[in-house]
Formats: C-alpha cells, sequence, structure tokens
C-alpha cells in the first residue's frame, strides 16, 4: 500500500548533478574574477565602505543641460548629450569634494592595502542610460574612480539609496534631497560658490553646523520659539545631557574612523581629513554642552568655531572647506557668496522660517 502522500519529492541524480555543476561553474568564475590583475582599485564591499552617492548635477556643472531639458523636454535633452558626449562637462559642487575624498582613499590603500573601510563613490542620477557615455567620459578625463552607476531613467533614484548602503547623499536636487532625509539617510543639496576658490589638493576639509546638522534640532527649536535667553538657561541647565543626533552624526563618525586609521599609523600631523564645527552659538553660554554631546560619543572634532551669532562665511573663507554643511539657508547663501561651496540640510525647525526657493 502507498503512504500518505506527504512525502517530500526527491531530487533525481541528474538534477543533483546540474546542480552540482552549476554551484562549480560559479565558484570558477568568482575565482577568476577575483584572481584578475588590475592597476585600479577595485571598488571595496558595500558592507565594508564609506558610500556617498553624488548626482550627475552635483559632481558636473549641468546648469545649460538642465536649461534645454526643462525648455524642449527629454527627447532633445537626450540628443543633445548624446551630440556632445566626447565634450568633457566642467566640475560642478560636488567635484573638489568627490576629488578629496580619492586622495583619502589612495593614502589608505598605501598604508591598509587590503582592508576595504574607505569611500566608495556611486553616481546616483535620474539621467537615461543614453546619457552614460557622456558622464563615464567625463569621469574618465578626470580620473576619477567611480565605477558604480544608477541611472534610472527619470524615475526618482532614491529607493535605491539603502540597496546601496548609503552614507551620504549629495544632490542638486532640494525635493530629491528631502525624501532622503525624511528615509533616514544622510544628504543635503548642493550649492556651488559664487567665487573661484583654490582648495587643498592633501587634505579633505569638512566644515559642519552643529544643531540641526550633527545634532538634532532640540535647542534650536528653543531658540525659534522662545528666545536667546530661554536657550541660554536651558543648555545651562542640561550641560550634562548630550543632545541627541542629528543627520549628519553618522557621516562625522565615519570621518573619526577613517582619522583613527591614519593615527595608528603615527599620520595624525600628516591626516589627509580634518573636521571643522562652524556653529552660532557661543562658548561661554552655550558652547560646554555641544563639546560634552561630542566627547560621550567618543567623537573628536579637530577644530571647533563659536561665532556667537556672527557670520560663518568670513571663518569659512579661512578653512577652505570642500563642502560646509548647514540648515540654514542665509547661512548657505552667505558661504555661498564668499566662495565656499555649501551643502544646505533640509532639517529640523529652520525649515519652517525659511524654504529655499
Amino acid at each position: 500500500m502507498s503512504g500518505s502522500g506527504s512525502e517530500e519529492p526527491q531530487s533525481s541524480p541528474a538534477a543533483e548533478d546540474g546542480q552540482q555543476e552549476a554551484e562549480q561553474d560559479w565558484a570558477a568564475a568568482k575565482a577568476f574574477y577575483d584572481n584578475l590583475v588590475t592597476k585600479r582599485a577595485r571598488p571595496p564591499k558595500p558592507q565594508n565602505a564609506i558610500t556617498v552617492a553624488v548626482s550627475s548635477r552635483a559632481l558636473f556643472d549641468l546648469v545649460e543641460e538642465r536649461r534645454i531639458y526643462e525648455e524642449h523636454g527629454v527627447e532633445k535633452y537626450v540628443e543633445y548629450q548624446q551630440n556632445n558626449e566626447n565634450v568633457t562637462l566642467k566640475p560642478g559642487p560636488a567635484f573638489y569634494f568627490v576629488k578629496a575624498l580619492e586622495h583619502v582613499n589612495a593614502r589608505l590603500l598605501e598604508l591598509y592595502p587590503d582592508d576595504e573601510e574607505r569611500f566608495d563613490i556611486v553616481l546616483m542620477t535620474n539621467n537615461h542610460a543614453q546619457v552614460g557615455v557622456r558622464l563615464i567620459n567625463s569621469i574618465n578625463h578626470y580620473g576619477l574612480t567611480i565605477e558604480r552607476f544608477c541611472m534610472t531613467g527619470g524615475e526618482s533614484p532614491i529607493g535605491y539609496l539603502t540597496a546601496y548602503l548609503t552614507n551620504l547623499y549629495l544632490s542638486a536636487d532640494s525635493e530629491k534631497v528631502q525624501e532622503a532625509i525624511e528615509a533616514g539617510i544622510a544628504s543635503a543639496t548642493m550649492f556651488a560658490a559664487n567665487k573661484d576658490v583654490a582648495y587643498s589638493d592633501t587634505q579633505l576639509r569638512v566644515a559642519f553646523d552643529g544643531d540641526a546638522v550633527i545634532f538634532s534640532d532640540e535647542s534650536e527649536q528653543i531658540v525659534k520659539e522662545q528666545g536667546l535667553d530661554r536657550f541660554f538657561e536651558h543648555e545651562q541647565l542640561n550641560e550634562n545631557k548630550p543632545l541627541a543626533q542629528g543627520p549628519l552624526k553618522g557621516f562625522l563618525e565615519d570621518l573619526g574612523k577613517l582619522q583613527k586609521k591614519f593615527y595608528a599609523k603615527n599620520e595624525r600631523l600628516n591626516c589627509p581629513i580634518r573636521t571643522y564645527l562652524v556653529t552660532a552659538r557661543s562658548a561661554a553660554s552655550s558652547g560646554a554642552r555641544v563639546l560634552k554631546t561630542l566627547r560621550s560619543w567618543g567623537l573628536e572634532i579637530d577644530e571647533a568655531l563659536f561665532l556667537a551669532g556672527a557670520p560663518k562665511g568670513p571663518i569659512l573663507v579661512k578653512i577652505r572647506p570642500h563642502i560646509f554643511f548647514d540648515d540654514q539657508m542665509f547661512h548657505i547663501e552667505g558661504a555661498q557668496k564668499l566662495g565656499t561651496i555649501a551643502a544646505h540640510v533640509p532639517y529640523g525647525v529652520a525649515q519652517k522660517y525659511h524654504k529655499s526657493t
């Protein structure tokens, strides 16, 4: 008599042989790829990398191309890009930041040739694939190492940021940046400087505002709603209570991890990464809580500049950062006018008081 019918079907010997053969083929293909010799450093595995996703309009100057797209539509835009695919695009606002990231990578590879903890740059764009040749040609012209592309053909690329394990997303599109912030991804809208400035070729310089950038906007809410005197009182009463983290805390942490790799090789004085806190806070009345918060997180900041409400632009001219993150557009605009590339972080209560046009 036959059984109950609940027995699992048995694989045939032929099927098992086929599966084993497929696994062997995959293993052989992987071994072949792993043993390929190339002078170019391979991209690190996403789980080991600090992934910085950059849009094409942040990396390159595409103002004219954008005008064509808006005035004449996508078909004319694609046609123009294809007709000019051998014309190198000029640098955009994120270009020198990306170059500085790649210099850090080169130094890391010298010290840690087998380590994958370094930056991985991904071009994240809603451009059509037909435009890709011009982007590739321009990337190769400048000697950039950008191997991962995500070209979504008019669809928003935001959904791919999580899949790429993105640590920081930079775009010229404020709506996409807002989407990414709301999805919990550190993001900022890039703005080009209004003056040409020489940037360091040997040291990545990153300047951060404090409230609503590295830290949450809890204290900024008090300033906006209850005034400065109440803010000073609140900060002194809560001096020993760490601030909650803001959207860029993780990226500052990533920079700190890489700095420690250089320190471990006695390269502190020659470290290719330098970080700056540039805050409108006053040192005496509200600075202690900031410094104690960073200490509680185990984070170092190389330079802390408390401006007590003074304009940030002149200080940034001295620093010459490759990028300056701030949540308030009037600080972004002030930095731009004096030649600083700025990145607006659309987070916190300040967005209710000043909307970008």
